[in-house]
């Protein structure tokens, strides 16, 4: 059954997520098994901002229920919101008034392994680092990787494409996914589980659903794809005088390791300081520096990939690129200098109030980006700055709760460097109103076109991404 969509309806959907939550009503008999007792994790996600209550919270178990529920929802013209483990920082899984919570937490099996395929076949609620430690039981390698692997789900990560440290040598959770089975909005079953690394049969609707933020459809199982497990890795964390040293260090670093880089993360200062000074760690450095690099390789031979490694830190001394360095010598020293850089996020996250942006730029205009933002911020907010200097992501974090009047020209400037305002997090509820400085016009009309295309009630996610667009509110 087909819905056209109501403009009041929708209208709602964009309210101040402030505004009233209306009186609750009775669920409908079919779905009344699905039901969970309301509890208050279920309002919002990490982002901060706080959610309404929702109508109802939903857990289905299969595909099957999840179509029925979707196809319930659409009869009563009842808009719903999908959360995994509601680490989002967009709020994309925080409620609006009048929503009901599709929550996939039931979804949590690990089917299949297979080491000769080199296969997963794992729930949508599975965990990231259950899946990491299965995959590792059977001698192989997912190659995903979050701060928040305790938490994120791997349905949630495909819904928004999920990068972090490893999308240097690995690509970003895209590239992870063989395939999907999903249900759209309007109850359709998507089941592509074949784990297939060749398929041109028609359309890749598995590929087209991930990075959507489930405005699309519902992700409720995943094919993965498992690597061969390293034999070990080395890290080692440097000193810089600047950002500009780490950019002409990495083309070394691509050509002197080759595959075995397998992260490569920027830390700018104080942020190093700070982080070691809140969380108790000690300084790695002798002097302080303004910018820090840490870098893994991983392979077959560490120990080969480690004296490359150090054979290369070596001539970037010589050469005053790299003024200081500490190289892991096992692995319980690579946990200590990986420990230095999650610091920075669990630093961060401790501050009474941050707006935590998550930017993407090509590598080469990092350093400009970074010194005129922080020209134009000064007096207003001094930035936090690390991520992924190899693929261009950086996570710039500013103390306080700041709106558009510092947002909206930050983000002008950054478009005008050829970056986007999101490389991980997705837009959520949280960046609709900056998607035009990344996006065309045309673009995010051809967006809500496909939105309309699959979910012709709107009732799906709404108001994540995109807004609700005025001609399909006539």
């Amino acid at each position: 059954m087909r819905f056209a969509p109501d403009p009041d309806r929708d209208a709602r959907y964009l309210e101040d997520a402030e505004a009233p939550t209306p009186a609750g009503t009775t669920l409908p008999e079919a779905l009344i098994r699905f039901a969970l007792p309301p509890a208050p994790k279920y309002r919002d996600d990490a982002g901060g901002a706080p959610g309404a209550e929702p109508r109802a919270v939903l857990a289905p178990r299969t595909a099957e229920d999840c179509a029925g529920i979707l196809l319930a929802l659409q009869a009563e013209g009842q808009p719903c919101v999908v959360q995994g483990g509601r680490t989002g920082l967009s709020g994309g899984a925080r409620v609006r008034p009048g929503e009901t919570v599709i929550s996939l937490e039931r979804m949590t099996a690990i089917e299949r392994i297979d080491p000769v395929a080199g296969l997963m076949i794992a729930g949508a609620g599975v965990v990231l680092e259950q899946a990491q430690q299965a995959a590792a039981a059977a001698g192989l390698f997912l190659a995903a990787d979050l701060g928040a692997r305790g938490s994120a789900t791997l349905g949630g990560m495909a819904a928004t494409n999920a990068g972090g440290p490893l999308a240097l040598r690995y690509g970003s959770f895209r590239q992870q996914v063989l395939g999907v089975e999903a249900v759209l909005a309007d109850g359709t079953i998507i089941r592509r589980l074949g784990g297939l690394m060749k398929d041109n049969s028609g359309y890749d609707l598995s590929q087209f659903l991930i990075g959507t933020e489930g405005t699309l459809g519902i992700v409720t199982r995943l094919a993965l794809r498992l690597y061969p497990a390293p034999a070990g890795r080395r890290v080692a964390l440097c000193a810089l005088a600047g950002v500009g040293d780490a950019l002409a260090l990495l083309p070394d670093l691509r050509a002197g390791l080759g595959p075995a880089l397998q992260a490569c993360e920027l830390i700018v200062a104080p942020l190093l300081e700070a982080a070691c000074a809140s969380q108790n760690l000690r300084y790695p450095f002798a002097a302080a520096a303004a910018a820090a690099l840490l870098i893994e390789v991983a392979g077959p031979d560490p120990d080969a990939e480690a004296d490359r490694l150090e054979a290369l830190l070596a001539r970037a001394i010589e050469s005053g690129r790299v003024a200081d360095a500490v190289l892991s010598q096992s692995e319980a020293d690579c946990r200590r200098l990986w420990a230095l850089r999650e610091a920075c996020s669990h630093h961060l996250l401790h501050l009474p109030a941050t707006t935590g942006l998550d930017i993407s730029l090509p590598i080469p205009a990092i350093p400009d980006f970074l010194a005129e933002a922080g020209a134009w911020l000064a007096g207003r907010a001094e930035p936090a700055v690390f991520g992924h200097l190899g693929d261009g992501n950086l996570h710039y974090v500013l103390p306080g709760r700041h709106g558009p009047d510092v947002l909206a020209p930050l983000f002008s400037l950054l478009a005008g460097h050829g970056g986007v305002i999101t490389a991980e997090h997705g837009i959520g509820l949280d960046k609709v109103a900056y998607l035009p400085s990344c996006r065309l016009p045309g673009e995010i009309v051809a967006m809500a076109r496909l939105k309309a295309a699959v979910d012709p009630g709107w009732i799906l996610n709404p108001g994540r991404v995109i807004p609700v667009p005025a001609e399909l509110q006539r």
